[in-house]
């Protein structure tokens, strides 16, 4: 198999933004909750990105993910979706993040590859977070 994305010559989807998102749905409704730009193309602009990879969500009403082309990881909360926290990654997180407990203690881990197909940052890292 072989894709591409459409992209103009300035490097940017063809059609209009948010170019990616994030979004929560009520699975005893089955209404979308909030879905909101994951991502920036541009600085200061929530337009969202192409994402590949899914979110982490803790038991403690935190949404993490790094699935987008900026190299950031993110923590939005799940009630609202608004998000409280980001990290930029040494390269590229397009993966999943997970997370695990160790003598009471929560952790986040994340691995930061990068995607050659994408053009993100390429690295080999394993970054590991701990939770409040």
């Amino acid at each position: 198999m072989f894709r591409m994305f459409l992209l103009s010559p300035s490097r940017l989807p063809c059609n209009a933004p948010p170019w990616g998102t994030i979004a929560a749905v009520d699975l005893f409704e089955g209404k979308k909750v909030w879905d909101v730009p994951l991502g920036s193309f541009l600085p200061n602009a929530a337009t969202g990105t192409i994402t590949l990879g899914g979110p982490t969500a803790t038991a403690g009403g935190i949404v993490f993910t790094a699935a987008t082309m900026d190299n950031y990881l993110r923590a939005f909360d799940s009630e609202t979706g608004r998000e409280i926290w980001k990290y930029q990654l040494p390269a590229g997180g397009q993966a999943t993040p997970m997370t695990y407990t160790l003598g009471g203690k929560q952790y986040l881990v994340i691995t930061a590859g990068g995607h050659g197909k994408l053009g993100t940052k390429q690295g080999d890292y394993v970054i590991a977070f701990s939770l409040p």
